[in-house]
């Protein structure tokens, strides 16, 4: 485990029992300058991971409720009139945070949902034909409804490939959950900045710098080209996707403690970065999605039986 980064693991374990693996990957998802979606039930700690995470970078941390009169203005903001100085001034909306809890996002209109699109791929909205950059660094997680619950609709695909990963957490194991019900968990306030966001761009930086060999990259390319063949079901991977598999392979290397990727790391985060991708969308079933199962697993087995 990466010294620097084995503080903020321990913190965030202390308040979302249970789920190291998913807590790695989400901090993977922000170490390669990533966004986050998690689709799960109610109450399993979807906002607590969001706000923890938040809180251990010393970050700061908005919440906005996608509901279906949710407008793209009430999330980017708009231009006001000041008539002390008969001018419009630009009031900025809840997107201009560093880490943006999105919360149900698909119960929101696809006007709502597209006024990300920009904030998530350019770290900036647009307002009158004005840019506005956003903070740094920017970090979205949202969440996500099962698509079988009244009043939802699927994200398309646009708006889903601009996610890095997605994850399930799943219900908590039974000792975990004993220990949330006999009061050992905390709640994220009680938890302190760890790092410094300048500490955590500092991070950022030094995984967009892991190595990877030629190798490495051929293994990466092997996975996506398999996923274009016509027997694979789904869609093909992109070469966005293989962009982000191999960030997010880099930083899960680092917080491996190495300062190369290795294929154990691709395949540690394949299915969280590309199933989404591959399936349109389709929901996650049985909760656990940080391990996967399905395409990601046939393209693995493909890949070891061409090797």
């Amino acid at each position: 485990m990466s010294a620097p980064l084995q503080p903020v693991i321990e913190a965030v374990n202390r308040v979302l029992l249970g789920k190291e693996q998913e807590v790695r990957l989400a901090l993977a998802c922000l170490l390669a300058r990533g966004h986050l979606l998690i689709e799960d039930l109610p109450g399993v700690g979807k906002t607590t991971l969001a706000e923890t995470l938040a809180r251990c970078f010393g970050l700061a941390f908005k919440r906005v409720s996608f509901t279906s009169d949710l407008l793209p203005a009430d999330l980017t903001g708009i231009n006001v009139f000041d008539p002390a100085t008969a001018s419009f001034r630009f009031q900025a909306g809840p997107v201009f945070t560093q880490v943006l809890l999105a919360d149900e996002i698909n119960r929101a209109s696809s006007r709502t949902q597209s006024a990300l699109l920009e904030a998530m791929a350019a770290g900036r909205v647009s307002v009158d034909g004005t840019s506005h950059p956003l903070p740094e660094p920017f970090f979205v997680i949202a969440t996500q409804n099962g698509l079988d619950q009244m009043g939802t609709a699927p994200l398309p695909e646009s708006q889903l490939d601009r996610f890095l990963m997605r994850l399930s957490l799943g219900f908590p194991p039974r000792q975990a959950e004993r220990a949330l019900l006999a009061g050992e968990g905390r709640r994220p306030e009680a938890i302190g900045a760890v790092l410094s966001p300048a500490r955590l761009q500092e991070l950022q930086e030094r995984s967009a710098h892991q190595t990877c060999t030629p190798a490495l990259l051929d293994y990466v390319l092997d996975l996506v080209e398999l996923s274009r063949r016509a027997d694979i079901p789904g869609a093909p991977l992109s070469p966005r996707a293989a962009l982000g598999l191999v960030a997010a392979a880099r930083a899960w290397s680092l917080l491996e403690g190495r300062d190369h990727v290795l294929p154990s790391d691709v395949q540690a985060v394949l299915a969280p970065v590309c199933e989404h991708r591959l399936d349109g969308g389709q929901p996650l079933r049985g909760g656990g999605g940080a391990a996967g199962g399905g395409f990601s697993a046939r393209l693995l087995a493909d890949v070891d039986a061409i090797r």
